[in-house]
């Protein structure tokens, strides 16, 4: 616990140090970068001591204010959680060196820092925070320095929108939380099933409150609405950290409260299951039609988000109504999905700021023909895309199986009901797995295939150093973690018996590791076939024999980049035929007339549908009609002061009044 705490502090100092050297950017960049590979290596002992022996560390800290002293404490689901957090945050910070090696402001790099390490420093303070006003302070220190690096190109109007809406939708989640811990009481590190005592609301509305406030970090439909704003505008390290880690501390805060009232109603499970497989699919759908790259791995991130609901959710049902076994599987899938998302996520959030890097642009339209230029970066970011995709032989393929196992029990084991749910929520699983497909078949195609669609595309140049060395490391874990899911899997363990029960949970994981053994014969039959087709095309290559860009040239002897597909015209038949009318991407398509029409153009909008056609005409009612309160508001000192006295006067009739009831 110590070391936690001291990381928590190394990284504050860090920040520091960083500010204060700001004039000389090398310095800056030094000390604000050190911070938080050396509090992962400080943070990781206590961690990895908590998850192999399922220990809870405490520690208590005087203070004057309510609550009499700040509790800290580390037991397996906060240590769980730290893994991706500490992680991240380290190679976060060495990939953010040499990309903001080039920003031209060096002052504004050395004060990013700053938010930089107090955004890692707060997010460890929520997980081990064990009084309501602590973690409340460290949420809110997580919340603010996030929206710092959000807005941390504020020259730029798409930066300042995307800072504002994740600034509202942040402080509406933090007043459900306010709401929920002033009914709750103040503390989070009693025993399960404490709070049912102590609290002064009911268990239904505590957890209302929870999905709420947890809901719009973890980005839950239709509270996600902030996500794809700020990770598209943020720089692309802190984009890997919110996303590969930041988000999952809205879980962590929902597992947090369903232990704290000793479980959770089988409908509550239910819930968070529908909503998490309904984020799933409109998360993967709208990827598909994003032009922008880190916005289509924004969406997906919601679609990844929704699928750990989705097992979240089925287990805590699954426990409410007494079946073990799809307990441990629902639980086991959106746990283990945490770690692997956090891999996955980060890889590619950190592969898109090198395609940025090199080649100047995120838009896909502009780009293409990239595998030539930077062969290397094509490599970890097919890579990535096949982990996200959910395919074999990576690691994304193993927590999702636990999935399908999950839904398979319940339509084999449960009543005629809940066959007919699960088999339809299989399908849906099934389709949102397609999709994923399609959408990462399109964003390395669009990026790395064919021929470049701009200048920009035609000069990149491929990214090296730390940046090459922090992505080559997380595809790694990916190919590790797909070749050895079970062995992965025990890191699970410590949680899942603090949610189930330790003797419950210690069975439940042996027999889930058991269901994904077989995928690690697979994963190495598959990396076998890899290895043998690749020393093929090799051997050809060295042959003399020569591959042509162009097997079809509709006749054409030298075809243009304009030939190929677009990143619209790929998706179009995915992202117009899975969603409804009122939520697809709006597109004005041209009305050709003729046997010969003239030219045309095609316009399509890439907004948020929910926020464009739900959000923002509710808010502008809204605003409307509360304009009509300006009548009270007319600038005049005078009126004011009159405001104030028939509000005294009539404060104190009030009180006048009820003291003579009372007698």
């Amino acid at each position: 616990m110590t070391a936690l705490l001291a990381a928590c502090a190394l990284l504050l100092a860090s920040g520091l140090a960083a500010v204060a050297s700001a004039r000389s950017p090398r310095w800056s960049a030094a000390l604000g970068c050190a911070g938080a590979p050396l509090a992962a290596l400080l943070g990781l002992l206590p961690v990895v001591r908590v998850l192999s022996g399922g220990v809870e560390l405490r520690a208590e800290l005087p203070w004057s204010l309510p609550g009499g002293a700040l509790s800290f404490g580390l037991d397996p689901l906060s240590a769980f959680f730290l893994v991706p957090v500490l992680g991240l945050s380290a190679l976060a910070a060495l990939y953010g060196r040499a990309y903001l090696a080039s920003y031209g402001n060096p002052r504004r790099a050395g004060v990013s820092w700053l938010f930089f390490n107090g955004l890692c420093a707060a997010m460890i303070a929520v997980t081990l925070a064990r009084n309501g006003i602590l973690f409340l302070v460290a949420w809110e220190t997580m919340s603010l320095c996030a929206y710092l690096l959000v807005t941390f190109e504020h020259e730029r109007a798409e930066a300042r929108r995307a800072g504002w809406i994740y600034l509202v939708a942040s402080h509406m989640g933090t007043a459900a939380l306010l709401a929920l811990f002033v009914l709750l009481g103040d503390s989070l590190g009693g025993a399960s099933g404490t709070a049912l005592t102590s609290a002064a609301a009911s268990p239904g509305t505590l957890l209302a409150l929870a999905l709420v406030g947890f809901g719009v970090k973890a980005g839950i439909v239709p509270l996600h609405v902030w996500l794809p704003e700020a990770h598209a505008a943020a720089p692309s390290h802190v984009s890997a950290l919110m996303s590969g880690a930041m988000v999952k501390l809205g879980y962590y805060g929902l597992l947090r409260v369903v232990w704290l009232l000793g479980g959770a109603p089988a409908a509550f499970g239910l819930s968070l299951a529908a909503l998490g497989l309904v984020g799933a699919l409109l998360g993967i759908a709208l990827s598909l039609a994003q032009r922008d790259l880190k916005r289509a791995l924004a969406h997906s991130s919601v679609e990844n988000l929704g699928l750990i609901g989705l097992g979240l959710g089925v287990g805590l049902a699954a426990l409410a109504r007494g079946d073990g076994v799809l307990a441990v599987l629902g639980l086991s899938a959106g746990l283990f999905h945490i770690w692997n998302h956090a891999a996955m996520k980060g890889l590619l959030f950190f592969a898109a700021g090198g395609v940025q890097h090199g080649a100047g642009t995120r838009d896909l339209e502009r780009l293409g023909g990239l595998a030539r230029q930077m062969p290397r970066l094509a490599v970890v970011f097919a890579l990535g895309a096949v982990a996200l995709g959910a395919l074999p032989p990576l690691n994304g393929f193993a927590s999702e199986w636990l999935l399908y196992l999950g839904f398979l029990h319940a339509v084999t084991d449960g009543s005629s009901l809940g066959s007919v749910v699960a088999s339809l929520a299989l399908g849906l699983l099934a389709l949102v797995g397609a999709l994923g497909a399609a959408a990462f078949v399109r964003l390395f195609g669009m990026v790395f295939l064919g021929q470049a669609r701009s200048e920009a595309a035609k000069r990149a140049h491929d990214v090296g150093g730390s940046m090459f060395a922090v992505m080559a490391g997380l595809a790694l874990l990916c190919v590790a973690i797909g070749l050895a899911p079970s062995l992965a899997l025990r890191g699970v363990g410590a949680p899942l018996g603090e949610l189930l029960g330790s003797q419950s949970g210690a069975s439940g994981l042996t027999n889930a590791s058991l269901a994904l053994r077989p995928l690690a014969t697979l994963s190495l039959a598959l990396w076998l076939a890899v290895a043998v087709v690749a020393t093929l095309l090799v051997a050809r290559v060295r042959s003399g024999a020569r591959a042509e860009d162009e097997t079809w040239a509709c006749g054409y002897t030298a075809p243009s980049s304009r030939m190929q597909y677009t990143a619209h015209s790929f998706s179009q038949l995915f992202a117009s035929g899975v969603l409804p009318r009122v939520l697809a991407p709006r597109t004005i398509e041209p009305a050709l007339r003729g046997v010969t029409p003239g030219p045309a153009s095609l316009r399509a909008g890439y907004e948020e549908p929910i926020v464009a056609r739900i959000y923002e005409p509710l808010l502008a009612a809204a605003a409307s009609y509360l304009t009509r309160l300006r009548l009270l508001q007319q600038g005049n000192a005078h009126l004011y002061v009159a405001y104030i006295m028939v509000a005294v006067v009539a404060a104190l009739a009030w009180a006048s009044l009820r003291e003579v009831i009372g007698r």
